[in-house]
């Protein structure tokens, strides 16, 4: 039951209302016996640096930042960690004796992600990354952190391209979209094949049997990539698991106990 001593966490987007994250939260505040809520605030773009103000102000004591306000966020909160300074983005925000933390846990999320639902360890792995925004780029950071024996980023604009790749130090590269076919793994960050989008983010025919291949969309479930590698023998995963790993990772940030994953997990299929 919510009371006037219950902590409030909250999500800030535009827009926001389709998130899974009060779903998620949610299940997780209760399966952990916490007296805290999860909501939704749909702040207008330009408004990010406001409602870092506000949670001083309203006593709400994490934050999770969605489109298009993570740039932003990163700008306005007291400070940053590493991972959230390199990318220049911020997913999650901790306030503790009246300052902001910003923190980026979408690449621990994607690895925690990759893990539990396919088992896979990047360590020693030939990786390609489509896309060099900023999910693209959290991704790229954290395989090469993780041991990745390259990372290639796929993008159209090559100057965007070279940014992400920097951000996996030595092993970084910029490559085409034939450098696919001698991955050990691909990963698509890009928003093709997202929804109603029937789109194919490369050419299928590059992909086959020894592979991964990740979308992050998870809206379709299975996207077309997704299904065209599958039907070409690949191992396939959406990014259901990682918004799941994120969403744990800023559970313990908050909180300071460990994230109830699979409570998480099994609210974020239920509201899927």
């Amino acid at each position: 039951m919510v009371t006037a001593a219950t902590r409030v966490a909250a999500v800030i987007g535009d827009p926001v209302r389709h998130s899974l994250s009060p779903a998620i939260h949610n299940a997780a505040f209760a399966a952990a016996g916490l007296d805290w809520v999860y909501v939704a605030f749909e702040v207008p773009a330009g408004r990010a640096a406001d409602a870092v103000r506000a949670m001083d102000v309203l006593g709400i004591d994490g934050l999770s930042v969605t489109m298009p306000h993570k740039a932003d966020v990163a700008a306005a909160v007291d400070s940053c960690t590493p991972d959230a300074l390199a990318l220049g983005a911020v997913n999650c925000v901790v306030r503790r004796h009246g300052r902001t933390t910003g923190h980026s846990t979408d690449g621990d999320g994607f690895l925690w992600g990759l893990q539990d639902d396919l088992s896979v360890d990047p360590s020693g792995l030939r990786c390609v990354v489509l896309g060099a925004g900023g999910a693209a780029r959290a991704v790229v950071r954290s395989l090469a952190g993780a041991g990745a024996a390259s990372v290639a980023v796929v993008n159209r604009t090559e100057e965007r391209a070279v940014r992400a790749a920097a951000l996996a130090g030595p092993v970084g590269t910029v490559a085409g979209p034939g450098s696919v076919a001698d991955a050990d793994l691909v990963v698509n960050a890009t928003p093709v094949g997202m929804g109603d989008d029937g789109g194919l983010p490369l050419d299928p025919d590059l992909l086959g049997p020894g592979q991964v291949v990740v979308d992050l969309v998870y809206h379709p479930a299975t996207t077309p990539l997704l299904e065209a590698a599958a039907a070409r023998g690949a191992r396939t995963g959406n990014g259901l698991p990682m918004l799941v790993g994120q969403a744990a990772a800023a559970f313990t940030l908050w909180t300071g106990e460990a994230a109830p994953v699979r409570a998480m997990a099994a609210a974020a299929s239920a509201a899927h």
